[in-house]
């Protein structure tokens, strides 16, 4: 099977050469049975490989099962995985297989693997190993014959070092190393992949098509991406939707733009399940505009003057507040600096709830498809949000 066969069996749009290279690789490896680890941004469509080397080997006729470990609570993902005895724990009221048996002579996918908790990480590790595992519950060995293919946004090295994965189980999963480039590095897939996406929610609501002046394509190309594919297929929705004009401008999709750039606000995202490899430059950019905002609080403070250096005091002949009396007065720097910060970190945590909030809305409630948009896992969205209502 050719790259383009295989591109229009999958729906895989784009000519870049590091989506041909990590085609080819994923059909290069499909003929054996080595672990395979697929790395990349979120959003950038690391599911199709999996299905791409199941559909090329030798177990194509029997299970292929993915599974999404960051939406899977911790207490039961043993559960899930590897299956559970009767009685095993509260609820347990009958024996269940887990995905391991399921997909017995197939292949499993294991999406966010780096969300795994220590303890199931510990009995993945054996069963790549060994083939083995029991059930919760159980003191009986089983074995199985699946295909691991497993998936990852997070910096496993950074997460290695912090004692959250094991070193053990990344080289096994490493064995065949596969990398996702980002959109922003597919500048020439970037109009190709909105004409699609544009089409298909044409086809879906029965509209006519959106299209983009010049200008328009210019910005498309030019906009970094953060949330990669599935952010750009989720503007093409929305324009499609609320846009009357089918022929859509720069101005105009400059607006879906910025919208989704507040969303990406590098406050809410969570080290535990986001690689900001490619998104230092984002980063600074958004310390840059908080620097800016503090330095125009100052002014305000301060009357429009330079901000006096730190532990120095004003005192009478200096600018007062607007509205305060004409009386000498002194004030303590050191304490207008702390509400400072204090108040840049309520506006932080009022900013996080209301972009979760706001997510949460556009997706009708749907945690899944909310976390997706920000860039971290179901559970990490759950508790950020338990922490921030409290």
């Amino acid at each position: 099977m050719n790259y383009e066969s295989t591109k229009q069996k999958f729906g895989i749009i784009g000519d870049s050469p590091a989506i041909d290279s990590a085609i080819g690789m994923a059909l290069q490896v499909a003929k054996t049975d080595v672990a395979v680890l697929v790395t990349g941004e979120s959003g950038v469509g690391k599911e199709f490989i999996p299905q791409i080397i199941h559909e090329n080997s030798a177990r194509k006729h029997n299970r292929y099962l993915s599974v999404n470990c960051g939406a899977i609570p911790e207490g039961t993902i043993d559960s899930e995985l590897f299956g559970h005895e009767k009685g095993a724990f509260t609820g347990a009221t009958d024996v269940r297989k887990g995905y391991f048996e399921e997909a017995d002579g197939g292949t499993l996918f294991l999406d966010e693997v780096a969300e795994l908790p220590i303890s199931t990480q510990a009995r993945l590790l054996r069963v790549l190993q060994t083939g083995e595992f029991m059930k919760v519950g159980s003191s009986k060995v089983q074995r199985t014959n699946v295909r691991v293919v497993a998936a990852t946004n997070s910096d496993l090295h950074m997460a290695i070092a912090e004692g959250k994965f094991r070193k053990d189980l990344y080289y096994r999963l490493n064995t065949v190393p596969i990398v996702l480039p980002p959109l922003r590095e597919r500048k020439e897939d970037i109009y190709k992949l909105f004409r699609k996406f544009a089409a298909d929610f044409s086809n879906k609501y029965t509209m006519p098509s959106v299209r983009l002046t010049p200008d328009a394509i210019h910005i498309l190309e030019e906009y970094r991406w953060p949330g990669n594919i599935r952010e750009l297929k989720s503007v093409a929705e929305r324009i499609s939707i609320l846009e009357t004009e089918r022929l859509i401008n720069g101005e105009t999709l400059s607006k879906y733009l910025i919208a989704e750039l507040e969303t990406k606000l590098p406050a809410i995202q969570d080290n535990d399940s986001t690689d900001y490899s490619g998104n230092f430059e984002f980063i600074f950019k958004m310390i840059g505009m908080l620097k800016s905002e503090i330095d125009e609080l100052k002014k305000v403070v301060y009357g429009g003057q330079p901000a006096p250096a730190a532990g120095n005091q004003l005192i009478a002949g200096q600018p007062q507040l607007a509205g305060a009396i004409d009386e000498p007065e002194e004030v303590d720097i050191e304490e207008i600096s702390t509400k400072e910060i204090e108040s840049d970190k309520l506006s932080i945590k009022d900013k996080n709830l209301e972009l979760i909030r706001k997510a949460l809305e556009r997706h009708g409630g749907n945690r899944k498809l909310a976390a997706g948009e920000l860039g971290i896992s179901e559970r990490t969205l759950y508790r950020k949000l338990k922490e921030l209502e409290s």
